[in-house]
């Protein structure tokens, strides 16, 4: 097996799954990965806090883009949790002896290689540990322009972070892969589950009528809670958009590459077409953000309301439920 060679992407999981495939014999590239693992999402529930403050989410759950690409491409892959540190540091010694990569879902703020600004308590970060050198692990963390060294303590810190969701120090790897893959079945499945996620969930906090709930949401802000509660709920909203791997308008335009390289492979124009469409809103939520941030640091120039902080995200989710809706009708 050859070495394993660390490539910087856009977003951790599918930055992994790209990495990881690669590796194996598999070229594919992070959008691909990242769209035939329908990893666009899009999901508001006050009802879950973390930290006091309702989660929302820009792409899908952890873990799924891993699997469900594997699934789709017939790969063999293994996946395992562990009950405590010692169990799973020694699962990965025993991989690692055998030079296999291994996949891996960490708390960010005990992964000490990172600068401190970005080391705080989010427990679904993805990187690959491919080595050992006397008592420090070599890391490929995709959202890193180089390879990492970490100690035994503080990845196995990392692997067991307590919050939600807990690691329990989860591992994977490729097991064995076929000599030939179906990338045009999986990029068709890929694109019906998104189009599934998004448009079809009877519930309102997912999917494409959860930005409406949002935007609801947000026009109340003012009215229910103090300046400071307003400015912690925008603020994390932003950091899950710009911050947590790819954020919300990078993972727009992430998935927006997948459908213009899906279009070259399948020969399917109105792809192309779409992934322009996507672009845009793209660019629409990334302004969004800009937005946002202005009100939660109180900029007195250029500061808007926040009825029209919520008029815009309304017209991004009217933007994206029309998008679904035509790339659903997509004729094959």
């Amino acid at each position: 097996m050859h070495p394993f060679q660390h490539r910087q992407h856009a977003h951790c999981e599918s930055g992994v799954t790209a990495n990881l495939l690669q590796h194996n014999g598999i070229s594919i590239s992070e959008p691909m990965a990242f769209g035939i693992g329908a990893g666009i999402f899009f999901g508001h529930l006050p009802f879950v806090k973390v930290n006091g403050i309702p989660g929302t989410t820009f792409r899908i759950w952890p873990g799924y883009i891993f699997k469900r690409v594997t699934q789709r491409l017939g790969i063999k892959i293994e996946t395992r949790k562990f009950s405590k540190p010692e169990q799973a540091m020694k699962a990965l010694d025993q991989a690692l002896a055998q030079n296999i990569p291994v996949g891996m879902i960490a708390g960010v703020y005990y992964l000490d290689y990172l600068p401190d600004a970005f080391r705080f308590h989010f427990n679904a970060h993805n990187l690959v540990v491919y080595g050992k050198q006397g008592e420090q692990y070599l890391v490929s963390d995709p959202v890193l322009s180089e390879p990492s060294v970490i100690g035994y303590d503080a990845l196995a810190d990392a692997r067991f972070a307590k919050g939600f969701p807990e690691p329990k120090g989860k591992m994977y790897l490729v097991r064995q892969v076929p000599e030939q893959v179906d990338f045009t079945k999986a990029i068709k499945d890929g694109i019906r589950q998104t189009c599934f996620f998004m448009s079809s969930p009877p519930v309102p906090w997912f999917g494409v009528n959860a930005i409406s709930l949002l935007a609801r949401r947000i026009e109340q802000y003012p009215h229910k809670f103090t300046p400071r509660q307003c400015s912690l709920y925008l603020g994390n909203i932003i950091r899950m958009q710009e911050e947590i791997g790819t954020g919300g308008g990078g993972f727009r335009f992430l998935y927006a590459a997948f459908l213009q390289e899906a279009s070259l492979y399948t020969n399917h124009q109105q792809l192309g077409k779409l992934s322009e469409r996507y672009t845009a809103i793209g660019d629409q939520w990334r302004n969004f953000a800009y937005s946002a941030a202005r009100i939660c640091k109180a900029r007195n120039t250029d500061l808007v309301s926040y009825n029209e902080l919520s008029r815009q995200l309304l017209d991004i989710g009217e933007k994206e439920k029309k998008f679904f809706r035509d790339l659903k009708q997509v004729k094959w």
